[in-house]
């Protein structure tokens, strides 16, 4: 018996061919363009609520609806990112520039740490090790950041069309997603509340937590109090260790160059106050928001920076939940038919 395949199948696979092919040379070439889609897509969902409301009770025309969202998300998010980007690039390239900044400071800490209580953890060869860590992923997270300007202009392009065509794009993804009525319910619902977890509560998180911070250090005389601000907001999207990578070495910093009380002050104030807040303003977001396991944050962050730099730490953790959704729903889509199938009842 000779083997037939049907034209068609042929067809099929050699049309599938021609589309795996072109899928990669585009992946290849617009791969640049990945976080400028995420964050259109992120800003999408935050707006599209204000957007229908503006077209249809205050009966503005899309584009000027569209336009004016957009004006509001640059003055509330990109300008003030960009001015803290800016302020921390100009105090960190000296250390950058001069190692030894960082060396003299672990240096310090690790006398004070041996004379006083005989702790010999910042020894050399831990400091090499640290700064072999460390330097390099604030490098790229410094330089990814400062090269988005037009990953911005692009991301805001995307999202104008995105808003002006708003129904028929919702309609397009529901109408091509490959699942039952309810799992695209499901997805779609899920979806708008993981976006909403991580663009917002992260981020929301991470700046009470830096304001508190900041303020603290004021109090005590810290040195460029403002950018260690900063720092510990950004260290707080960590979760278990998060801000206390920042004010333990201060503190400890702080006690070794002779400032006991101040030392003490920025200790107590790191575990009492830094720490309360960030567990009050998480309790209270995940009441509102999707609750997003702290492994899904810590593996995003890492993720998320390697791949977009400082923005990276709200899309590495929505891509892994995006991920995981996705499992979910494919099991539940596939998965159980199949389990019922096999099942003893199924087979009788």
């Amino acid at each position: 018996m000779h083997s037939y395949i049907h034209p068609n199948r042929i067809r099929q696979i050699l049309f599938l061919a021609v589309l795996i092919f072109l899928g990669i040379i585009l992946y290849k070439e617009l791969y640049f363009l990945l976080s400028s889609l995420f964050g259109a897509i992120t800003l999408y969902v935050i707006m599209r609520n204000w957007m229908i409301k503006m077209i249809t009770r205050f009966k503005m025309k899309k584009w000027l609806a569209a336009l004016l969202l957009m004006l509001v998300s640059f003055v509330v998010l990109i300008i003030p990112v960009a001015w803290m980007v800016s302020v921390a690039y100009n105090k960190i390239q000296p250390f950058f520039q001069n190692p030894e900044i960082v060396n003299n400071v672990f240096e310090q800490i690790h006398h004070y740490l041996i004379k006083n209580y005989q702790i010999d953890i910042l020894n050399k060869d831990n400091v090499a090790k640290i700064n072999g860590q460390i330097m390099p992923l604030a490098q790229k997270t410094i330089g990814g950041t400062l090269s988005t300007v037009g990953s911005v202009v692009m991301m805001y392009l995307m999202l104008f069309f995105m808003l002006t065509e708003t129904v028929h794009l919702e309609l397009w993804i529901r109408k091509h997603l490959p699942f039952k009525n309810t799992n695209n319910y499901s997805f779609i619902t899920e979806f708008r509340a993981l976006v909403y977890s991580n663009a917002l509560g992260i981020p929301i998180v991470a700046f009470v937590q830096g304001i508190v911070a900041l303020i603290g250090y004021w109090i005590f005389g810290v040195e460029s109090f403002v950018l260690m601000g900063m720092i510990t907001a950004i260290s707080s999207v960590i979760p278990v260790i998060g801000s206390a990578m920042v004010w333990i070495p201060l503190a400890i910093y702080t006690l070794s160059l002779g400032a006991q009380w101040q030392g003490v002050g920025v200790a107590l104030w790191g575990f009492l106050v830094i720490g309360s807040v960030d567990n009050i303003a998480r309790f209270v977001l995940q009441r509102r928001l999707a609750d997003v396991h702290p492994l899904i944050t810590i593996f995003g962050v890492i993720i998320g920076i390697n791949l977009f730099g400082f923005i990276g730490v709200v899309f590495g953790p929505l891509l892994i939940s995006m991920f995981l959704l996705l499992v979910k729903i494919y099991l539940n889509e596939f998965g159980r038919a199949d389990a019922d199938s096999h099942s003893p009842d199924a087979l009788q």
